[in-house]
């Protein structure tokens, strides 16, 4: 998969992914923009927005039919949090030309000008959204953010990340407050809408066997030449300052059957470099089925029934997940721990170690066999300020020793403990 990239405007950037191990082109849009609790709603709406209509596709019915039209292809979009930053996505899927004999559309063309026209030129009355379809949204906004709770492991991990990153870009949930809704309006979020468009970092992505003409089609499209030049208004991951941290337990009690152990662990790296042998070190201490969590407190101990761990580059933290019986909590805690300490002191095998080298090589060379994959591989490493190819990545992989694991694993300390509990 080969990836090129073009700053078609300062701050807009048009990366491709060629490839010709796909029937499909898929072409993305990213807006990247700095997480704040001002805008955090106000993002969250536009992202669901966006897809209720375009000026020349007015509702989703219109948007479903010109996606039948081209073939039955796929239209989709999404909303992430990024280290301290929003990114609003959005997708068409469709078939690639050469696989419609004697077919004179230019199905490629067609799709690039129907997303761009869904994410640059929404449907507005009145200089403003929709009133109606603003009002939906906000109804299924604060419908999500209520079911939050549902999800008992999911409300609990984002509980200790709010706990962790209290009054902190990361803190706060993309899809915002309910307190917020009732205070935007149309004509408002309208206005923030074209400013936020003209701010933040734009990423176009397209993949598939990509003819020669794509880059002229986006470059004379009237929705990108429109758009201003811009000092992207997003937030580049840093090395996170050294601090020593008290742990901080947090209890919350609700009527569960099971309990929800998470403890989130800050890696006091001092460089990029050091990224990699922490993806090794969460791979042999809870990222996989031989990791020494899943083995130690799930198998032998038996005080789990989950029981992994998860690293979040962008912000340098590790996140355990485990799901106890109640009674265990202190029992499963120490066992735990024990894992951490065990990391710091070596003891863990050259078997560990090349089981976690191949699990992870593994995830890499399966990059390439989804176009949804590589785009989010590749988008990752634009975020992050890097181009590292797959290859270059395995090979940084391959060079880890069990020296330079142990160096992270003293680094790594406990920040938040949170537990939900009946």
């Amino acid at each position: 998969m080969e990836h090129e990239i073009k700053e078609i405007k300062k701050g807009i950037k048009f990366h491709t992914l060629n490839t010709d191990k796909f029937k499909t082109n898929l072409f993305a849009i990213f807006l990247t923009t700095k997480l704040n609790r001002e805008n955090v709603t106000k993002n969250a709406l536009i992202s669901m927005l966006l897809r209720r209509g375009s000026k020349t596709m007015k509702t989703q019915e219109e948007i479903s039919k010109k996606m039948e039209e081209l073939y039955g292809a796929s239209f989709d979009c999404g909303l992430d949090k990024t280290g301290d930053n929003q990114v609003l996505k959005f997708y068409i899927e469709g078939i690639n030309d050469k696989y419609i004999p004697e077919h004179n559309e230019n199905i490629l063309k067609t799709v690039i000008e129907s997303l761009l026209d869904i994410v640059f030129n929404p449907y507005v009355e009145n200089e403003g959204f929709k009133k109606e379809y603003l009002e939906q949204e906000k109804n299924n906004i604060k419908q999500r953010i209520e079911g939050k709770i549902d999800n008992k492991a999911r409300y609990s991990l984002e509980r200790a990340i709010e706990e962790m990153f209290k009054n902190e870009p990361y803190g706060l949930y993309k899809f915002g407050y309910e307190e917020d809704l009732e205070s935007i309006n149309e004509k408002d979020l309208y206005k923030y809408y074209n400013e936020l468009i003209n701010s933040c970092k734009i990423d176009i992505f397209l993949s598939g066997n990509l003819s020669d003409d794509v880059e002229k089609i986006i470059e004379e499209n009237e929705n990108i030449k429109k758009l201003q030049e811009r000092e992207p208004n997003f937030e580049m991951p840093k090395i996170p300052e050294k601090k020593e941290v008290k742990e901080n337990v947090v209890t919350k009690s609700m009527d569960v059957s099971q309990g929800k152990l998470v403890i989130g662990l800050n890696v006091n790296i001092d460089n990029d470099e050091e990224k990699y042998t922490t993806l090794m070190y969460n791979s042999i201490l809870g990222g996989s089925a031989n990791s020494k969590l899943f083995q130690n407190v799930r198998e032998k101990a038996h005080l789990a029934y989950v029981a992994s761990s998860s690293y979040y580059r962008f912000k340098s933290i590790i996140f355990i997940n485990s799901g106890i019986e109640i009674s265990n909590y202190d029992k499963a805690l120490e066992v735990i721990k024990q894992q951490i300490e065990d990391m710091k002191k070596g003891n863990f095998s050259e078997e560990d170690i090349e089981n976690s080298k191949k699990g992870i090589i593994a995830a890499i060379n399966t990059i390439d066999d989804e176009q949804d994959t590589g785009i989010t591989y590749y988008f990752g490493q634009e975020l992050s300020g890097s181009n590292v190819s797959e290859e270059d990545y395995i090979k940084k992989i391959e060079n880890i020793t069990k020296e330079n694991i142990v160096d992270i694993a003293n680094k790594v300390q406990i920040n938040t403990i949170y537990f939900l509990k009946d």
